[in-house]
């Protein structure tokens, strides 16, 4: 058997330590610390914030475009604000986190330098909630499967810990090597229960789940992932500790027809709000108004 290469680096190693990029390939995932610095961070929990409490603002979950803000009603602790989608089109500050040269280091080796982006993403873990994100593989929501081509090598996630994330305050868990896996019948895998973890369905589908790891980072470190390596899970059951994770998921760009352009031969591509492109919203060119999905009043106002 093939020696297991660490699976944690310093971003100041990269350039001399190259293999991390090996195992990223290897173990499905890899850990990178140090990437981003305590102000930088104090400035993204700062708009994580702003972006929590607008969320609260709305009365169920929220969409303009690219836009959404996902609101639920936990059991223990009443409305919460779930995640977000594409606060970049607004927020200069996460917007810069996204097209930062360190993150173009990153993932330049693995998918080159010519790069559109699929997922821009907030999630928050409230303490004390029970929802989470269950086991899943992210090749479940790369649809139309044709508009993704070449996903195992093409494809990298990408998530940025805003907080210290540790098992109390709901870190999310990973399966080492899961990508290698097979079991294809669970690709489109998702819970219908927000508050499950869902490990018991990946094991009742023959996936033994006894290596699971959380995924332990300090603030300020990335976690790179495939999309078929199995994660989620991990609840938050602590009083006062948040748990901010800002996501950025991110395509070889001659392999995705979906999705907005972020590195053209390494240079970073600025958003147009006005010009938004087909990501996962079907519907982005004929239903560009703010509405409330799932509800007939599409005119309801934000809370004061």
């Amino acid at each position: 058997m093939t020696d297991l290469l660490p699976t944690r680096y310093r971003y100041a190693d990269l350039a001399t330590d190259r293999r991390w990029i090996d195992a990223y390939w290897q173990s499905g995932y890899v850990i990178i610390e140090a990437v981003f610095n305590a102000d930088e961070i104090s400035r993204m929990q700062l708009r994580f914030d702003r972006w929590y409490a607008e969320g609260m603002r709305h009365p169920s979950t929220f969409r303009h475009q690219n836009k959404i803000i996902w609101i639920e009603e936990d059991a223990q602790v009443g409305k919460i604000v779930r995640g977000m989608q594409w606060p970049s089109y607004e927020d200069d500050v996460l917007d810069a986190v996204r097209t930062d040269a360190r993150m173009l280091a990153i993932l330049e080796p693995l998918i080159g330098g010519d790069i559109k982006q699929i997922i821009n993403q907030l999630h928050w873990k409230t303490p004390g909630a029970r929802v989470t994100w269950g086991m899943h593989r992210d090749v479940r929501s790369r649809k139309p499967a044709e508009a993704f081509r070449e996903l195992a090598t093409s494809y990298v996630q990408t998530g940025l810990a805003v907080d210290r994330h540790w098992a109390g305050n709901g870190a999310m868990k990973i399966l080492p090597r899961s990508h290698r896996l097979g079991c294809d019948a669970m690709n489109d895998f998702a819970p219908k229960d927000p508050a499950a973890t869902a490990e018991k369905d990946w094991q009742d589908a023959g996936v033994d789940m006894s290596q699971l790891i959380d995924v332990v980072m300090p603030a300020g470190s990335v976690a790179l992932w495939t999309p078929f390596t199995i994660h989620g899970g991990g609840i938050n059951t602590t009083t006062d500790n948040a748990r901010r994770l800002y996501i950025n998921g991110y395509v070889k760009a001659s392999n995705c027809d979906r999705g907005e352009w972020t590195f053209r031969e390494g240079k970073p591509v600025a958003l147009d709000q006005a010009n938004q492109a087909l990501v996962q919203f079907d519907e982005i060119t004929t239903k560009t108004h703010a509405f409330y999905p799932g509800r007939d009043d599409h005119t309801a106002k934000v809370g004061d």
